[in-house]
Formats: structure tokens, sequence, C-alpha cells
């Protein structure tokens, strides 16, 4: 993870249309790049994303995104890149048209952090905290070696999932349900 200076951070915003794989936020004015995500990581917050938005698109109850960011705080400028987001209909309504570039200046209900083995948990606890200071309801932190999904209703107030258990939109996005069995699920390889 790199840090640089909020006069450099224009030059380097300049050239993402160019290399789009550069992943970045920016705490308290400090452009951030981001540590790539892990395959396994990867491929859980694809699967999730799409089931997730195919639920939001299906029941028209908002929108789901994923590596989108979110302007928290543009005092002290906090820009958040959670690896998938809600945005309920309440928030952004559904006949609002969406901006072709930028960055997204409203807070999502849910987000969704997906762990690879580049993150520092002290890291994502400072985002969970970040995430319910500016509104969001709720956060999913999703442990992909564990095929665990812990759910932070509040800072410090958590409870776990695990295989055999579903994880549940409640009244965030009311009718989505996910057995954890099938996000985490991995092929078998053939016997020879």
């Amino acid at each position: 993870m790199s840090t640089v200076t909020l006069p450099e951070r224009k030059e380097l915003l300049a050239e993402f249309p160019a290399n789009g794989d550069a992943l970045y936020e920016v705490v308290n004015g400090q452009y951030v790049e981001l540590p790539p995500m892990s395959m396994l990581a990867s491929f859980v917050a694809s699967d999730l994303h799409v089931l997730m938005g195919y639920h939001v698109r299906q029941n028209q109850c908002g929108k789901a995104v994923s590596e989108t960011v979110f302007i928290l705080d543009r005092e002290t400028d906090l820009r958040r890149r959670p690896d998938i987001a809600f945005v309920s209909k309440d928030r952004w309504p559904l006949d609002k048209p969406i901006p072709p570039t930028g960055e997204c200046g409203l807070v999502p209900d849910l987000v969704v952090e997906v762990i690879s083995p580049n993150d520092l948990f002290e890291s994502i606890f400072e985002k969970i905290d970040e995430y319910f200071a500016y509104g969001v309801r709720q956060v999913w932190v999703v442990l992909p070696r564990t095929s665990e999904v812990v759910i932070f209703t509040a800072p410090g107030q958590f409870h776990k999932l695990s295989v055999g258990q579903d994880l549940d939109g409640g009244d965030i996005i009311p009718g989505f349900r996910l057995s954890l069995a099938d996000l985490f699920k991995q092929p078998v390889a053939a016997e020879a």
C-alpha cells in the first residue's frame, strides 16, 4: 500500500483512465493505492455481487455496485471503495440518472469487504468504524479462506455466520437470502 499527497493525487487520477487496474481510496486527503485482491476473494466477491445485483434489480429495491468510490466526508476528503455496496432506492431513487464519471457522493446502506491475505485487520476495523460514523447501516466482512461472514450492525456489534447458515439481507435488502455453502462452494477435483 502506498501513500501519496493530495497535490500528487490529481496527477495520478488523471492517469487512471489509461490504467484501469489502479484501485485507490483517499484517507484524510491522502491517496492510498489498494493492494490487489486474491483470486479466491475476487471469485467470491464477483459471485456475491452478481447474486445480490440480480436480486436487487428484480425487486427494484436499489442498486448493488462493486469497486465504487464513495465520498464519505468531503471536508476531510475521506473516500472509501468497498468491494461491494448496496444503495437503497430511498438513498438513490431508481429514476435518478447515474453519472457516467466520477465518484459517488452519497453513503451506501450496506458495504461488503471481502478479505484477502494482503488486508490488515486494523485497516478493516478502521473502515468499519468510518462506515458507521457516516451512516452505513450494516457491514458484511467476508472471509473466503474460512468460509465465514461477519455481520456488523454497529461498531463492536456483530455475529458470525458459517457454512450451513444463510446470509440474509434483512430489512436492508428485503428477500435477499444466500446459502453460505453456495457462496463458498469450490469445485472438487476429479479422482484419477
